[in-house]
């Protein structure tokens, strides 16, 4: 399985973890290897990193989406699919230390094939800003 697609099966898994109540992760992502025949070693500890990682950094992720976004504006407005495909960028930036070039265009693609009309330029222009304001960006 390629980079890209493991990345969509992360973000797909990330994306239904929130909308779930009890999120016992382990449990969850074996669920979701199962459901979706992935058994690819790489893919499958690629999209653990993600999701463990994602987890793990919740807070401060979060805190970067509410610092990067109008001030007018509170997290909560985002919809579910735009803040789980911020949440992505930002781990594998941040944390995976993956070039944010190929990150942001990736998850940039996946706005547009998930999101509304305004996602790619909303999910592109707040990802931009952290590269910016980041150590990633020199």
């Amino acid at each position: 399985m390629k980079r890209t697609e493991a990345r969509e099966q992360a973000f797909r898994l990330l994306y239904s973890l929130q909308l779930i109540e009890e999120k016992d992760l382990e449990e969850q992502l074996e669920l979701f290897f199962e459901e979706n025949n992935i058994d690819d070693k790489d893919a499958v500890d690629y999209i653990r990193d993600i999701i463990i990682g994602t987890n793990n950094n919740n807070s401060e992720i979060e805190k970067a989406i509410s610092e990067n976004i109008k001030s007018d504006w509170d997290i909560t407005r985002i919809s579910k699919i735009d803040l789980t495909l911020l949440k992505l960028g930002i781990y594998e930036i941040e944390y995976s230390k993956l070039p944010y070039k190929v990150v942001i265009n990736e998850v940039v693609e996946l706005a547009k094939k998930y999101g509304d009309d305004n996602s790619k330029s909303f999910v592109n222009g707040v990802l931009a800003s952290i590269v910016k304001k980041s150590e990633v960006w020199f």
